[in-house]
């Protein structure tokens, strides 16, 4: 079906992020995959580009555009070219929203416009040991010290996405203790800078999947963070958390779709291409049933993502609502995705193919942003239930 949820400047803009992917990326993707993460030089080259910038506004150096259709599109053609950026997508789909909406106008004049530029990249830093999806069971303290110039920061995170080569590491701490009516209460960001004392990366933990994407422990010890890099008011993280978890869910929804997209595509290259007995692979029968079913969950998976995308600019997207798409595109994900690597054969294993990388990097859609099993909790709640 044609789509209308992209106008001619969203199109001419995924030519360029097209062009550039095919001479900037792929040639050198096996090298970011052997080292584990995309080389710092290559931030420096997107935040030419002008990705970092899009929904900055002008005066901190971005375009000042709003809406996420366009790093919408980054996604769908790094999945369209089986690569990623690294932890690009972080940087611009998980850190921003908080520094655009929660910084104060000094501190956006003081990191703005080195994350457009790249050369301060971000990670945010949540989870910790032991608590999974319990964020309100988190332990890392921030304590403001007695003279109120600085927060003494101690804890552990885990699974940081970029906090292995990140500059600056949105930690959500506990700056004042939970209270047995509400253990969401005392929950604080500080934006840390990673080259202060007491700060330090554990091992950069090695994945099934997302091979470019560097993810790592990270460790706090009397980390002496300035009052003036809280971001927001103290003790609001958890709410400030919950509002941006609809953008979050919709990057991992797009994603899905765009990976399953992909999968389709790759399948009816290849088996057009592969002979066996004699003719094409997609010459059988059971080829083309299974091509076709796979075609219609994507079809299904691209008017939800489309619908969602629309509904996310207009300020309508729900949590409910968003639970839904990340739910239902990420469940297509994982069948059409398997399904393409078995029409592949011993091939689809093989990891020089594109589709052996999507199956992959899909795994963990149904885990981070909130697990499967989280977001049928959320839309059963919307039901009354």
């Amino acid at each position: 079906m044609r789509r209308t949820v992209f106008t001619e400047d969203h199109e001419a803009f995924r030519e360029t992020i097209r062009d550039f992917i095919a001479k900037e990326v792929v040639p050198v993707y096996p090298e970011w995959e052997k080292a584990g993460h995309a080389p710092k030089d290559f931030y420096l080259k997107l935040g030419e580009l002008g990705v970092f910038g899009i929904e900055v506004p002008e005066e901190f150096g971005g375009a000042g555009m709003t809406g996420f259709k366009y790093q919408a599109i980054v996604t769908e053609e790094c999945a369209r070219a089986g690569v990623s950026f690294g932890s690009a997508g972080v940087h611009t789909g998980l850190c921003l929203p908080y520094i655009m909406e929660y910084a104060n106008e000094e501190q956006k004049k003081r990191w703005l416009p080195k994350f457009v530029s790249g050369e301060m990249m971000t990670a945010i830093a949540m989870t910790e040991p032991g608590t999974g999806s319990d964020l309100a069971g988190m332990t890392t303290t921030a304590k403001l010290s007695e003279d109120g110039a600085h927060y003494v920061l101690n804890g552990a995170k885990t699974f940081i996405t970029g906090g292995v080569q990140a500059d600056l590491v949105l930690v959500i701490a506990r700056t004042s203790p939970a209270t047995p009516e509400d253990r969401r209460a005392g929950l604080s960001i500080l934006c840390v800078d990673t080259t202060l004392p007491g700060y330090s990366v554990g091992r950069k933990l090695d994945k099934i999947g997302l091979r470019t994407s560097d993810t790592g422990e990270l460790s706090f010890v009397d980390v002496k963070v300035p009052v003036e890099d809280l971001l927001g008011e103290e003790g609001k993280a958890f709410s400030y958390l919950a509002h941006n978890l609809v953008q979050e869910r919709l990057a991992i929804a797009v994603g899905a779709y765009a990976s399953a997209r992909a999968a389709v595509d790759l399948a009816v290259a290849y088996t057009k291409d592969r002979k066996v007995f004699g003719q094409s692979v997609a010459s059988f029968q059971n080829t083309k049933f299974e091509l076709a079913a796979c075609e219609a969950e994507v079809d299904a998976a691209q008017a939800v993502v489309d619908r969602a995308l629309e509904s996310f600019e207009t300020g309508e997207l729900t949590a409910s609502d968003v639970a839904k798409a990340k739910l239902f595109t990420t469940e297509v994900c994982s069948r059409v995705v398997d399904r393409c690597l078995q029409l592949h054969g011993g091939y689809g294993y093989i990891l020089e193919y594109p589709i052996a990388r999507l199956y992959a990097d899909n795994r963990v859609f149904r885990i981070y942003g909130g697990t499967s099993e989280v977001m049928k909790m959320v839309i059963a709640k919307s039901l009354g239930l």
